[in-house]
């Protein structure tokens, strides 16, 4: 008895601290969720409400009536899809030259590749839409794309994968014969799976829940993803709120569940990189 009270006693403060962290950082998905469930009570309540007073799925049902969502939920899917895609073989690629190939100034061009990261994303807008421009891509997904595939913190994250790959099985491959492109095709990813994992749902929920860039880039709602779509949603239904938050909450819950499910792979891509 008195084992389990010094237990909880040390594990108490630890706990609560955690348990104040998570309810700090999910409490706005927790307030969206009970506005666009609830169908009364005050929204603006203080302390708010976090469990939805008489429940109802009706503004869900109003929110993918009103506006087209399953039309910007493909969209959302083929932009985020092809960007993962594309941001997982280039960053691929130039992880594992970073990191197994040996040629000059190549700690030169790793320190600028991580300069990089300081720089904030919406310096790059003016450039890349002008360029663009200048490519006739614009009002295209191919536009929205091209721009997110080179990610400087994807290369450093891979890059760290394959540092934790020891050089004795790049060496044993090579003297049996294996070609550069059979390392990195056979042995390099194989082996670096958690971190693409890890890449690929950070990819995702960027790309997903990005609206600046695709709503620069594009200016026919047909070819909205889902996060410009919720926008359009506001202009149509400006004293809706709850029909609001009910297309952010179909807008957030497919990344979300997908998340949940790739959540082990994610911490293992990490526990990598930090290391």
């Amino acid at each position: 008895m008195h084992l389990v009270r010094t237990l909880l006693l040390s594990w108490a403060p630890r706990y609560s601290l955690l348990l104040l962290v998570a309810l700090f950082t999910t409490f706005p998905f927790l307030w969206t969720l009970s506005t666009a469930l609830g169908d009364a009570g005050n929204i603006y309540a203080f302390p708010p409400q976090l469990w939805p007073e008489a429940p109802t799925l009706r503004h869900i049902e109003e929110a993918r009536q009103s506006i087209p969502l399953d039309r910007f939920f493909w969209n959302s899917v083929l932009i985020s899809g092809a960007t993962v895609a594309g941001t997982l073989v280039l960053a691929s690629l130039a992880g594992y030259a970073l990191s197994v190939l040996r040629f000059r100034g190549q700690r030169l061009v790793f320190l600028a590749v991580l300069a990089t990261l300081i720089l904030p994303s919406e310096l790059n807008i003016i450039v890349n839409f002008i360029t663009l421009t200048m490519l006739k891509l614009t009002n295209s997904h191919t536009g929205v794309v091209l721009p997110l595939l080179a990610n400087a913190f994807g290369i450093f994250l891979l890059k760290q994968a394959f540092d934790e790959i020891p050089a004795e099985i790049f060496d044993a491959a090579r003297i049996d014969g294996a070609s550069e492109w059979q390392l990195f095709w056979r042995v390099a990813l194989p082996l670096a799976g958690p971190a693409l994992a890890a890449l690929a749902i950070f990819t995702l929920v960027a790309t997903w829940n990005a609206y600046i860039w695709p709503a620069v880039v594009l200016q026919s709602p047909d070819q909205y993803p889902l996060a410009v779509g919720v926008l359009y949603l506001s202009g149509t239904f400006a004293a809706k709120t709850r029909v609001i938050a009910a297309g952010t909450v179909l807008t957030i819950l497919p990344v979300l569940i997908l998340f949940l499910l790739a959540q082990r792979y994610f911490m293992r891509g990490l526990d990598g990189a930090v290391k």
